[in-house]
């Protein structure tokens, strides 16, 4: 398929309800190519006769880092597979453009060096964020400067060198919400940045709040069956020139096989979040109310990820479950459960884990499509399993809520 092909998919289309956004955004061209399924493309190269056009086309990106005209020229720089899973984020995220990379690090770190490109170094984040996100900022490894503060000290902590804020919301692994809207107000001309990975668009689309850049661990919940990595950035066409330039620089491209597998996963997103978010705020209700937990943390627009602080040893529950996979990642068809301390956020300074709401009995479990009894069941077992003999027991309480 050539690009001039896959561009009537990347074209505006009438507003759409999400679920049939998710069905066919990205698809859009297949009855005219005589197709159903969309065609995966796993070329690394591309033929072409004319070197002096295909000069020419490479001039233009790299002057410009807007796609190619015509056939693609290299995998690096695009893939018509690829493209197709990019422009069905875009639309379910309400943006203008996506840029998809090997892994939701690798995408982050375009960003970061793409505003550093334009010597705006200096970043303020917000914690909790996922574990090597707080890592890499907070590490310098890529140049830049982190500024860490709290949503009510963003505005005070902005420089002339900010080129970012950032976000996370609900986040990892908390799940404490911030006001996107108010976030993006308080950053002035500065990008904001959400990584809306626990959300997804199913549950909240932060461009209609403001924000600038959305980041997504697609490894999560667009893939949604724990079989295959990726990460995806939407933002508006100026900036995702800038990535491309990026991507096709330092080489973090997303595969076309996982590009296929991302994009038949945002099919089925709507239904996945929905019914798993549905078995999560159960499963809080019987937490909330149950004498071996402490706290459980929900975020006020719900979704599938739970934390709970338990008043028994946390590593013996992780051991004690046996339908629930004790693993790290989230996000997929079947619920897995971890202990931020010791696995996700292990990187974080420890002083910073506790500033940040993690504490050492805090477990991350990501609900999945299970039935809701069998899921409880396992979890009860697991509760008391890691339940000191000793432990108080406390009145039920209701969920804390961000």
């Amino acid at each position: 398929m050539t690009r001039d092909a896959f561009a009537s998919s990347s074209s505006p289309a009438p507003t759409r309800a999400l679920a049939t956004e998710a069905v066919h955004a990205g698809r859009d061209d297949l009855a005219e190519l005589g197709l159903h399924a969309p065609p995966l493309d796993l070329s690394t190269t591309y033929p072409s006769s004319d070197a002096r056009a295909e000069a020419a086309r490479i001039d233009e990106f790299a002057t410009t880092g807007a796609r190619p005209d015509g056939p693609p020229i290299y995998a690096r720089l695009d893939n018509p597979t690829t493209a197709r899973f990019e422009t069905a984020l875009a639309r379910l995220e309400g943006a203008e453009a996506a840029v998809a990379f090997a892994s939701g690090m690798a995408a982050l770190s375009a960003v970061l060096l793409a505003r550093a490109s334009q010597g705006l170094r200096h970043v303020v984040a917000v914690r909790p964020l996922y574990g090597c996100s707080d890592h890499l900022l907070d590490a310098g490894l890529l140049g830049t400067e982190v500024t860490w503060t709290d949503p009510a000290g963003v505005a005070d902590a902005l420089r002339p060198d900010t080129g970012l804020v950032m976000v996370e919301s609900p986040a990892n692994p908390t799940l404490a919400e911030a006001d996107i809207r108010a976030l993006a107000h308080a950053c002035g001309s500065v990008p904001l940045l959400v990584d809306n990975t626990f959300a997804t668009p199913v549950l909240q689309r932060p461009v209609e709040l403001g924000a600038r850049i959305v980041l997504h661990s697609a490894t999560k919940y667009l893939g949604g069956h724990g079989d295959v990595m990726g990460g995806v950035v939407a933002c508006d066409e100026e900036f995702a020139r800038t990535l491309r330039q990026v991507r096709f620089a330092t080489g973090g491209v997303l595969h076309p096989l996982a590009g296929d597998l991302l994009l038949r996963g945002l099919s089925t997103l709507p239904v996945r979040v929905r019914a798993a978010s549905a078995t999560a705020a159960e499963l809080v209700r019987r937490l909330a109310a149950d004498p071996r937990v402490e706290r459980v943390h929900y975020p006020r627009i719900g979704g599938a990820m739970i934390s709970f602080e338990v008043l028994g040893d946390p590593h013996d529950v992780i051991a004690g479950v046996r339908l629930i996979t004790p693993a790290v990642s989230l996000g997929s068809v079947d619920s897995l459960i971890q202990h931020p301390a010791s696995i996700s956020h292990r990187i974080v300074d420890p002083s910073d884990r506790r500033s940040g709401g993690i504490g050492d009995r805090l477990l991350r479990m990501s609900v999945g499509l299970e039935d809701v009894e069998d899921l409880w069941r396992d979890l009860d077992e697991a509760l008391s399993a890691g339940s000191a003999a000793t432990a108080p027991r406390r009145a039920a309480a209701e969920p804390v809520r961000a």
